[in-house]
């Protein structure tokens, strides 16, 4: 008992972890580079630059209407939830939980912006010669290493005796 309370601990923590990151580094977006122009470092490839989103991945239902856009970005949000919770009982290893934790907490922090603003607040963009990404924000960030964690430690969902000691 008490080791599963410290799995679910583990997600817990990059859930809350992940939310306070990105709420604060899109406070400082918004404070330092919001009308202002943007700032490259590595020769440009990593760049700041202020950006509101009204979309999703890649502006995907940007041109959608406002009240369809929270409706379909509010429900996926609260589908993705509830299906982390359901893995969240099955998988066994601390990777894969906190991976989980990841990406609930990046989505509900988009999902946040989405219902004060209407929109995500990104400010990161990443560019080396012809491979770049589009603007993004710690919340992408934290969903995209929490898949990753998933799908690398998720594999022994519902067999403990398999997995290496967490």
């Amino acid at each position: 008992m008490l080791a599963r309370t410290g799995l679910r601990g583990a997600l817990l923590l990059a859930m809350a972890g992940t939310i306070g990151c990105d709420r604060l580094t899109k406070h400082l977006a918004t404070g330092t580079l919001a009308g202002t122009a943007g700032r490259s470092f590595l020769g440009g490839a990593i760049q700041l630059d202020y950006a509101e989103n009204p979309g999703a991945f890649l502006g995907l239902g940007a041109s959608w209407p406002p009240a369809t856009r929270l409706i379909v970005f509010a429900t996926a949000t609260a589908l993705g939830l509830w299906l982390i919770a359901a893995l969240a009982r099955r998988l066994r290893g601390r990777p894969a939980l906190v991976g989980l934790g990841l990406i609930a907490g990046g989505s509900v922090s988009n999902l946040a912006d989405r219902l004060v603003s209407g929109r995500v607040i990104d400010f990161l963009y990443v560019g080396i010669g012809p491979l770049h990404t589009g603007i993004f924000n710690v919340a992408d960030v934290a969903i995209l290493a929490g898949g990753i964690l998933v799908v690398a430690f998720g594999r022994h969902a519902g067999h403990p005796a398999s997995m290496p000691p967490a």
